[in-house]
C-alpha cells in the first residue's frame, strides 16, 4: 500500500478531504458557478484550461493548505498539470493534502433504479502512472435512484470489483455509490445499501481496506457501523446537491464521517475577487466544513 504517512494521515487526520474532480460533463455547470460563462470559452481544451485556473488558485491559496484538508481528489487533467511549477499532487502532499485521483469514465444510462458505471479501459495505465506521480489512492462514482435490491447489489458488486483491482496496484480506492438526493426512495435506498456495503466488507480479506465516500443518510448515524468496520480506512460524505449550509448541518449528526465535498466547499468562490477575498471566502468554507467534520452533534 502507499505511502504510510499518508495511510495515517487518511486514517486518523482531523480535517476533510476537498473534492477538486470535476470533470467533462459537470465543469460547465463549476465554471458557471465560479462566475465563467460558457462564452468565455470556445472549445472542450479552452474550458479545461479554466477549470485548471480555478483548481490551481484553489489549492495554492493560504488557507487551503492550513492542515484542515487531509486530502484532495482529482480529475486526469489536474493530476497531469503543474501548479507553483511543481506537479499538482507533489505540490498537494507538500502542502500536507493526500493526492486522489477520480478514475471512472461516467455512468450508465439508469437500468433497475441505478447506474453503473462505464467501462473503464486502461485502467491499469492510469493506475501506474498516478501512482508514480506521487497518488495515493483513487475514486469512482456510481449512483443510485431507487430502492432497488438487485439494483444496489450490482452496484455494489461492480464498485467493488474495480476496488480490488485498484488495490492489486498498491492504491486506496474510494468506493462512491450515491443515493441522489432526487430519490423519493432515499432513506428505503439508505438501508439497501448499508446491507449490501457490509457484506461485501465483510467479503474482502483481511490484509485489505477500502475507503466509502456516501450520501449522508435520511437516518443519522445509519453508518455507524460501517464506519467501524475492519475493513474500513474512512467514510467521508458528498455533499449531493445540498447547500454549504444544510450539507453541513446534516454531516454533523453523524459520527466518524468526514466531509467529502465539491460544490459546497466551492459555492462562494468566484474568479474576480481578489486573492484576499478569494482566501477568505475560501477559509470561512474550509472552517466550517471542518467543524461539520470532526465536532458531532
Amino acid at each position: 500500500m502507499a505511502n504510510s504517512e499518508m495511510m495515517q494521515q487518511i486514517k486518523t487526520g482531523e480535517g476533510f478531504i476537498a473534492a477538486l474532480d470535476q470533470s467533462g460533463g459537470s465543469t460547465p455547470k463549476a465554471l458557471k458557478g465560479f462566475g465563467i460563462d460558457e462564452d468565455a470559452y470556445s472549445n472542450e481544451e479552452e474550458m479545461f484550461a479554466l477549470i485548471h485556473q480555478m483548481r490551481q488558485r484553489i489549492i495554492t491559496s493560504p488557507s487551503f493548505g492550513n492542515g484542515k484538508i487531509i486530502g484532495a481528489i482529482l480529475f486526469e487533467k489536474t493530476m497531469d498539470g503543474e501548479a507553483d511549477g511543481k506537479p499538482v499532487p507533489t505540490l498537494l502532499w507538500d502542502r500536507g493534502v493526500v493526492p486522489f485521483l477520480k478514475v471512472d469514465k461516467g455512468l450508465e444510462d439508469e437500468a433497475d433504479g441505478v447506474q453503473m458505471m462505464k467501462p473503464m479501459p486502461g485502467l491499469d495505465e492510469l493506475l501506474e502512472r498516478a501512482k508514480a506521480k506521487g497518488v495515493f489512492g483513487t475514486k469512482m462514482r456510481s449512483v443510485i435512484a431507487m430502492a432497488s435490491p438487485s439494483g444496489i447489489a450490482a452496484n455494489v458488486t461492480q464498485q467493488f470489483k474495480v476496488a480490488n483491482q485498484i488495490i492489486d496496484h498498491g492504491l486506496m480506492p474510494i468506493v462512491e455509490p450515491e443515493v441522489s438526493l432526487k430519490s423519493p426512495e432515499r432513506a428505503e435506498a439508505d438501508a439497501i445499501l448499508k446491507e449490501e456495503l457490509t457484506k461485501a466488507l465483510d467479503a474482502l480479506p483481511e490484509d485489505r481496506q477500502v475507503m466509502l465516500k456516501l450520501s449522508i443518510p435520511v437516518e443519522p448515524g445509519l453508518y455507524d457501523s460501517i464506519v467501524a468496520h475492519p475493513r474500513i480506512a474512512r467514510v467521508v460524505a458528498l455533499s449531493g446537491g445540498f447547500s454549504q449550509e444544510e450539507a453541513c448541518a446534516e454531516l454533523a449528526k453523524n459520527k466518524g464521517m468526514i466531509a467529502s465535498f465539491s460544490r459546497a466547499l466551492l459555492q462562494d468562490l468566484r474568479h474576480d475577487m481578489d486573492d484576499a477575498e478569494f482566501d477568505r471566502t475560501l477559509g470561512a468554507a474550509i472552517d466550517k466544513i471542518h467543524r461539520a467534520s470532526t465536532e458531532k452533534v
